[in-house]
């Protein structure tokens, strides 16, 4: 084991209630060394100062993880992997690489689920950039774990979040997975939902623009089949709710198993980490497809009374229609365009479906 981690257990060893935190800064060695020293002087009393209530343990590395051509979620994920290796609870990396993003520069880039942020230091500018680099790597970490100090509860949640953070459940040798897994969302069900509404899943079907895209000419081209008016007329509640759910389990599937958001542990003790990311990031794709799936609902039905005649439709259907018909027959449009719109998520670069899935940045 290494000195930093060896560092870190023995921060967790510390008796008390005040939760235990191990930060690892991973400084890149182009920076100039004047930088790096008033980070190693200023991030540990910044933190016991904006952001209390937590006993830091900040163990700064110098290591620029990727060679560039980079882009910021290359760094996350390389953070990621150094965080699990030093058993680390958060890292922030202070690269020396300027990050775009749709020709914006990116300041800052975090990942709640991951525990990990990026801090693109040339990006801040050549005026106080000692001061601005300490303040927004403070920043990241507030971010990380969902601590504002303008929310009044914003203290308790921060209490709550560190503690399940940086405690490790026992991992019994007898215990089959789903066991552990029960035991890793009891001991961690506010950490969880934290990170799940940290990842902000309402946003995720917005970022995918080719999946949307996809989903809206099906829905026009389905709206117009009349044998669709058929099966609208026909199918009960129960049989549209379960097109409905199994559309939503469709695209959920193929952004998280296409876009490889589903991780492994590579040793034992990561397990822990591994699964809360896998339930984090899988739950908010399904809650982000919940969303898309109602949004499309509600323009499938708004194109249904402005498009299907009301008078043709009672004709093809050969009864009455009023506005339960004209519901059905959204449900049914939708179901199908949803899964029109899994066909337009896995025309999607993996690399933009992960950071749709678990990141955001400020530029």
């Amino acid at each position: 084991m290494s000195d930093d981690s060896s560092a870190a257990n023995a921060a967790r060893a510390f008796d008390g209630d005040t939760p235990k935190l191990v930060l690892g800064v991973v400084v890149s060695p182009q920076l100039a060394p004047s930088v790096r020293q008033e980070i190693v002087d200023g991030i540990p009393d910044l933190l016991n100062s904006r952001i209390p209530g937590v006993d830091w343990q900040v163990i700064i590395v110098e290591d620029r993880l990727v060679d560039p051509p980079v882009d910021q979620l290359e760094l996350l994920e390389a953070a990621r992997d150094r965080m699990l290796d030093e058993d680390w609870d958060l890292a922030v990396v202070l690269t020396d690489v300027l990050l775009k993003h749709h020709k914006k520069t990116v300041l800052t880039q975090v990942s709640p689920v991951h525990g990990v942020g990026v801090v693109s230091v040339p990006a801040l500018g050549a005026v106080r950039v000692r001061e601005k680099v300490r303040g927004s790597t403070v920043k990241v970490i507030g971010a990380l774990l969902g601590y504002n100090p303008d929310e009044p509860d914003s203290q308790v949640d921060l209490t709550r979040s560190a503690q399940q953070r940086s405690a490790d459940l026992a991992d019994r040798m007898e215990e089959n997975a789903a066991q552990f897994t029960a035991r890793v969302i009891g001991g961690n069900l506010h950490l969880l939902l934290g990170l799940i509404r940290a990842n902000r899943p309402w946003m995720l079907a917005v970022t995918l623009s080719r999946a949307l895209t996809a989903a809206a000419a099906t829905a026009v081209i389905a709206l117009v089949t009349s044998d669709l008016w058929l099966l609208a007329t026909a199918y009960g509640t129960f049989r549209l709710t379960t097109l409905g759910l199994l559309a939503v389990g469709t695209v959920s599937m193929t952004l998280v198993v296409g876009a490889g958001l589903w991780e492994r542990p590579r040793r034992r003790p990561e397990r822990q980490q591994v699964i809360l990311f896998n339930l984090a990031t899988t739950t908010t794709v399904v809650l982000g497809m919940l969303t898309f799936y109602a949004a499309l609902f509600i323009l499938s039905l708004l194109a249904a009374l402005l498009l299907v005649d009301a008078e043709v439709f009672a004709g093809v259907v050969n009864s009455r229609v009023g506005m339960l018909e004209y519901v059905k027959l959204a449900l049914l449009t939708t179901a199908l365009a949803t899964v029109g719109g899994a066909l337009g998520a896995g025309l999607e670069d993996d690399a933009v479906v992960r950071a749709a899935a678990f990141t955001r940045r400020e530029t």
